[in-house]
């Protein structure tokens, strides 16, 4: 063992080394699509480090361990940005709303499972993205107690019939503004304890393999435009961005639309995986006069994303 440790410590240092580099890519701020890739993943490899780190220290390779601990602070500085998010300081008194947001991914046949997260959840608005044929065929009984409904099928996959849907206890106004774009988008303004919100579900495109290689950014831009032309009311983006809030993507939609992510922890994909060693791409953005309660991970649903459930409220000016 004495002959390996040094070939081990060097081996281990190597590794972590190499890890490190997820948060050098988080940090960068750089939003080439390669660095960005990197940038997905800095919560899941921060685990990672963390692990290989506490065997170094278990194995007294005290040159790894150390090179373990500055790993793994680069990659906490990274990861940081997506779990603590600021939530706005919420009016006193004001009544509350929950919203429950899902990718049910198009081949989900679970509606017994989609059921049982959404009567779980007991929210007053539920947001869906990737609808498939099997809960699209019995929709009543999925959204049983959510009369009120804005539905639209698929854009990027016409042969497709997935669908995204806002459904609401509360009743809906309308249908939000959209256009002829590649940006797949449900909008519908609720009215609500609080006043009438504006509420997003999206799914854009995934970041690699490419459908093409500006997709998500242009999608951003549509939905930026989707938002500018709507009424200002407090507003509400929920559903599959296919980023964390810190990479490219989550940074554009906090400068572009003045919105504010949940906090990214635990993570909401794959859910093969416990949700505190997922990513979080599913996302839950609000406006700036929306104070955020709280944000769970739901019951699964079958679908390999885990649902996200928040709690808002008004906030203070």
């Amino acid at each position: 063992m004495s002959l390996l440790k040094p070939a081990i410590n060097a081996a281990a240092s190597l590794v972590l080394i190499g890890l490190s580099g997820f948060g050098v890519a988080g940090l960068s701020g750089i939003g080439h699509r390669w660095v960005d890739i990197l940038a997905q993943f800095t919560a899941p490899v921060l685990l990672a480090a963390t692990v290989l780190t506490l065997a170094c220290l278990v194995l007294r390779l005290w040159p790894a361990f150390v090179v373990g601990v500055l790993a793994g602070l680069v990659l906490l500085a990274a990861v940081w940005p997506q779990w603590m998010t600021p939530l706005g300081r919420p009016q006193p008194d004001q009544p509350i709303i929950r919203l429950y947001s899902a990718n049910l991914w198009v081949d989900n046949t679970d509606v017994a499972a989609i059921r049982r997260s959404i009567v779980d959840a007991d929210a007053d608005i539920v947001v869906l993205v990737e609808v498939g044929d099997a809960p699209a065929d019995r929709l009543d009984e999925v959204l049983a107690g959510y009369p009120n409904r804005a539905v639209m099928g698929r854009i990027e996959d016409p042969s497709g019939r997935a669908l995204s849907i806002v459904a609401s206890r509360y009743p809906i106004q309308g249908k939000l503004p959209s256009f002829r774009d590649d940006l797949a988008a449900i909008g519908a303004v609720v009215e609500t304890p609080i006043g009438a919100v504006n509420v997003f579900g999206v799914h854009l495109t995934r970041p690699w393999p490419y459908q093409y290689q500006w997709g998500q950014i242009n999608q951003v831009m549509a939905l930026t435009a989707r938002r500018e032309k709507a009424a200002p009311h407090p507003t509400i983006v929920a559903g599959d961005f296919n980023s964390v809030s810190s990479a490219r993507i989550g940074r554009q939609i906090q400068s572009d639309m003045n919105l504010s992510p949940a906090p990214g922890f635990p993570g909401t994909w794959p859910s093969r995986l416990p949700a505190f060693a997922g990513i979080t791409i599913d996302q839950v953005y609000r406006s700036p006069d929306l104070a955020l309660i709280s944000r769970r991970i739901g019951e699964p649903t079958g679908s390999d994303h885990y649902p996200v459930v928040t709690e808002f409220t008004r906030a203070k000016p």
